[in-house]
């Protein structure tokens, strides 16, 4: 006996075949209808959505204490380099501190390597409240930027100071 939809040879009748294409079909568009259904669209200001900054970034209020110390850190590091692009460490911690900064607050790293060598970068730290603003002079070159301070209440792991 032949049951509907097959053909003598145990295959698939044509009607049957089309059933399977529709329905797969089908299932295909409602798949992406339910894709594109589900993609949101973003709240506009006027209906109290989020507008997000042009520079991707998110700003907080600044510490006015940490701005001090990040402005006096940038100007005292910048003149010591201009003088020297590659000041030792004792050259740029007495600079920190003739600027005003504390010289209990004040981490420098080391100038040189344990075999002698200058090192590439010479970094330095001014702890401020709950933040360190921390300067980097490489090739002659100064970049800044504050950081929270690590568990221990300093700016750099180890013995720095």
């Amino acid at each position: 006996m032949i049951s509907r939809g097959t053909t003598p040879m145990g295959g698939k009748s044509a009607k049957a075949g089309r059933f399977g294409a529709s329905a797969l079909s089908l299932l295909v568009v409602v798949a992406l209808v339910t894709m594109t259904g589900c993609t949101a669209t973003p709240a506009s200001p006027a209906q109290g959505g989020i507008t997000p900054s042009t520079t991707g970034q998110v700003t907080a209020p600044v510490d006015p204490a940490v701005a001090a110390t990040t402005t006096t850190m940038e100007t005292t590091l910048k003149s010591l380099v201009a003088a020297n692009p590659k000041p030792d460490q004792e050259a740029l911690r007495s600079a920190l501190v003739s600027a005003g900064i504390p010289k209990a607050n004040v981490e420098v790293s080391v100038s040189r390597t344990p075999t002698g060598l200058d090192v590439d970068a010479l970094e330095a730290a001014a702890l401020t409240g709950e933040s360190c603003v921390m300067g980097q002079i490489r090739e002659g070159g100064v970049v800044m930027t504050v950081l929270p301070v690590l568990a221990t209440g300093k700016c750099f792991v180890g013995d720095a100071r």
